[in-house]
């Protein structure tokens, strides 16, 4: 169940990137920015400008699709948002299996390919679920995950371990609206 292989992808080369756990990160600008994803679809906030790039990718069955991902590295931090909205060969009846298709994707990139927690909840209409895993270094990932429709939508975070919980990465979790 591959249905966006290419665009996730590039979360674990951005976790290689971070700096160790004896790093000091560096003090983020006071002001963050309200980032409208693709045709305002969901915003989130970011302390900063993110790259926008737009990943094409096929479900499948071999329809194409377009995954838009939105990153930034900021303060030591590694901030990305994504959202596609699947073709109407992807099976959305079970939420769940497209959910941890996502969650089996990226535990790949994770010490001992598992995560060390995940969290299934419905959030703001959609079925959603909250995961957080160890990488090597001293890092670690947090993603947020959500299908509601056809809609993906993924917010993940990477930063030394501790990070995972702060108040960078809760503002930027907290800060989601979705407008679909």
């Amino acid at each position: 169940m591959t249905l966006f292989r290419r665009g996730l992808l590039a979360l674990p080369m951005l976790a290689l990137a971070l700096p160790g756990e004896a790093q000091t990160p560096l003090r983020l600008p006071e002001q963050w920015y309200g980032v409208e994803v693709e045709d305002n679809v969901f915003t989130v906030q970011m302390p900063g400008i993110p790259d926008h790039r737009i990943v094409s990718d096929v479900s499948a069955h071999g329809t194409p699709f377009q995954l838009h991902s939105y990153s930034l590295d900021a303060g030591g931090f590694s901030y990305v948002a994504q959202s596609a909205l699947y073709p109407g060969d992807v099976n959305a009846a079970n939420p769940r299996a497209i959910l941890q298709a996502a969650l089996d994707s990226r535990a790949r990139s994770l010490e001992g390919g598992k995560w060390s927690r995940v969290d299934w909840r419905p959030m703001q209409g959609a079925a959603a679920v909250a995961s957080t895993g160890s990488l090597r270094g001293g890092n670690a990932l947090r993603q947020l995950v959500l299908l509601k429709g056809r809609r993906f939508v993924s917010l993940a975070f990477l930063g030394p371990a501790r990070s995972v919980s702060g108040p960078d990465a809760e503002r930027f979790f907290n800060s989601l609206k979705l407008e679909t």
